[in-house]
């Protein structure tokens, strides 16, 4: 695509996986090593505060006109992600960000985004909902507000075909893509509403592997894997390209179909230092949201080059496909359904009963849907709007 006002330069992008160092655009998976994350996960959310404040001062440094020099974003190289990917490929944050300078990093999973948040390395992060819930609780709420909505729907426990029930998983390997991600979240909530018991270490009725996606498609070619929970595109690549069948399509557990898999979040201390840099990230997100729903037959192409330059190979035409069909995107975060998934994260046992009121910044996402003649979204009583 040529470079004009209307679509500058598409980014590069730096791949992180929790427990390595930035390797580039090249593909990286591996198994997360579950002690040692929660470990990072905590450690991550209660120093938040203090490294955010550091990082806004560096920021302040170079600017005082209250937009920041520069925006680090991230995401994850997932079709649940497409509102991140077409705003990157088309070049849409980059124009409604002006004159601040635009950065984005890939991770594998939320609580790796959480973690380089929480450090200072990123600002603002499109991931699943119950790693926000989780940092905000453990930070007080000093670590990270949610502005908006991205995706709902599109996550499935896709199984071997023998496996019909779930008493059949007792005794199974299955896996997530992360410890306390939504995927492992909805997975061990759901099967300790059917009686089968987890443990955060793999232990239980059930023995639950938070495996990097990639490396859980060959674990399941290669037989060494009975399922997996899986956000889109690979919970369609194992049904498509492995043999797997849906045992649980999750919009089936939620009233309407309508359940979080992705929200944006940012630094709560970068929100409060350049709310302008927020509010023009925002208007990115809206505009890359209506370019997808104003463009449906070349988004597919769109978000498979973003996913071809984030992790190295583009997807299938058939499983492209049926990814999307699952999928809706808007900037409504659903937060009326957040004390469920705050109650799903406390039954599947990564995380405790906490106070999230306040986890909700809405008003400059209300702001922006006002401007360009948009409904504004609720924050259910649990922050501004």
């Amino acid at each position: 695509m040529p470079t004009t006002p209307d679509h500058p330069p598409r980014l590069a992008t730096t791949r992180i996986v929790a427990g390595e160092k930035p390797k580039g655009p090249r593909r990286t998976v591996e198994i997360v090593a579950v002690a040692a994350l929660v470990v990072l996960i905590g450690a991550g959310a209660a120093v938040a505060s203090a490294t955010a404040n550091n990082n806004s001062a560096k920021n302040d440094a170079v600017t005082q006109t209250g937009a920041a020099a520069t925006l680090r974003l991230g995401y994850f190289p997932n079709v649940t992600h497409a509102p991140a990917i077409a705003g990157l490929q088309e070049g849409i944050f980059a124009r409604d960000l002006g004159t601040t300078k635009l950065t984005a990093q890939v991770f594998n999973a939320g609580p790796s985004a959480i973690e380089a948040l929480n450090a200072g390395a990123i600002d603002a992060a499109y991931l699943g909902p119950n790693p926000a819930i989780n940092a905000y609780a453990k930070s007080s709420g000093a670590s990270l507000r949610i502005i908006a909505g991205a995706a709902s729907g599109g996550a499935q426990l896709v199984v071997k075909p023998s496996i019909t029930s779930a008493a059949q998983l007792k005794g199974k390997v299955l896996a997530t893509p992360q410890l306390g991600g939504t995927q492992d979240v909805a997975l061990r909530s759901w099967l300790a509403g059917r009686g089968l018991k987890t443990t955060p270490g793999g232990g239980g009725d059930v023995t639950i592997n938070p495996t990097g996606n990639a490396q859980t498609l060959k674990l399941f070619q290669d037989g060494k894997l009975d399922g997996a929970w899986l956000p889109e595109p690979w919970a369609s690549r194992l049904v498509l390209q492995a043999g797997a069948k849906v045992l649980v399509n999750e919009a089936d557990l939620w009233h309407k179909g309508q359940f979080s898999t992705t929200v944006l979040v940012v630094n709560k201390a970068f929100l409060d230092a350049h709310p302008q840099t927020v509010e023009a990230l925002l208007k990115g997100h809206v505009d890359s949201i209506r370019w997808l729903d104003a463009h449906q037959r070349e988004a597919a192409a769109v978000i498979n080059a973003g996913l071809k330059d984030a992790a190295g190979q583009p997807l299938a035409p058939d499983v492209m496909d049926r990814a999307l069909a699952g999928l809706a995107f808007s900037p409504d975060p659903l937060a009326a359904t957040f004390p469920e998934l705050l109650a799903h994260g406390v039954a599947a046992g990564v995380a405790g009963p906490a106070d999230i009121k306040g986890i909700f910044d809405l008003a400059p996402l209300n702001k922006v849907l006002k401007a360009a003649g948009q409904k504004p979204v609720p924050a259910a009583g649990l922050g501004t709007q």
